[in-house]
């Protein structure tokens, strides 16, 4: 059931998603707009709420417990950032917006934006493994909490090695093409004037 609503609550992001831009962009109705998109936490808040009252119930904590809040941790720290570009996006393509800035390509801008990326990965991972420590608390001695506390250590793992990579941005930055200008030293430049 739980693994059932995950699913659920991914297209349902998706769909709402795609109806709050499409509102806004092809109908004109920003209010409509809004309020599909703050439908988007609800998603999460429903799917955190079954799984409690499922191991409130007496269900054996298990792995889909365990994706559950990972997706919730995920959706907490890149949700927002996911729709922000998406909509960026929407508005270029759909009302003649500018095209959005893509993230910075080389240097210790391109270091920058990893380290910011990593940042909200270490949230995510918080935020997973919060909730699984409630549920292991929840639990308690009724019930094998293994499961739980392996999707502790994958969060941990998944950011752990997301901040290699940023930081292999940091320690080998990677270099312009002698024929391509720097997109950060132009956006500097272009701010100056």
């Amino acid at each position: 059931m739980i693994l059932a609503l995950i699913i659920a609550c991914e297209v349902g992001f998706w769909v709402l998603l795609a109806l709050g831009l499409g509102a806004r962009y092809l109908l004109k109705w920003r209010r409509t707009s809004v309020v599909l998109l703050l439908g988007e936490p609800v998603l999460e808040l429903v799917l955190f709420v079954v799984t409690a009252v499922d191991l409130k119930n007496g269900a054996e904590p298990s792995w889909e417990h365990g994706v559950a809040a990972l997706y919730i941790g995920y959706t907490v720290a890149y949700g927002h950032y996911t729709i922000r570009w998406l909509d960026g996006h929407a508005a270029h393509r759909l009302s003649g917006a500018p095209k959005p800035v893509g993230p910075p390509r080389y240097g210790m801008a391109r270091a920058r934006h990893e380290g910011r990326l990593w940042l909200r990965t270490v949230l995510a991972a918080a935020v997973a493994c919060a909730l699984l420590q409630g549920a292991v608390w929840y639990v308690g001695d009724s019930g094998d909490v293994s499961s739980l506390r392996s999707f502790q250590g994958t969060a941990l793992r998944a950011a752990g090695i997301h901040g290699l990579v940023a930081l292999a941005y940091l320690i080998w930055p990677k270099k312009a093409p002698k024929d391509e200008p720097d997109p950060s030293t132009e956006r500097k430049e272009s701010v100056r004037r």
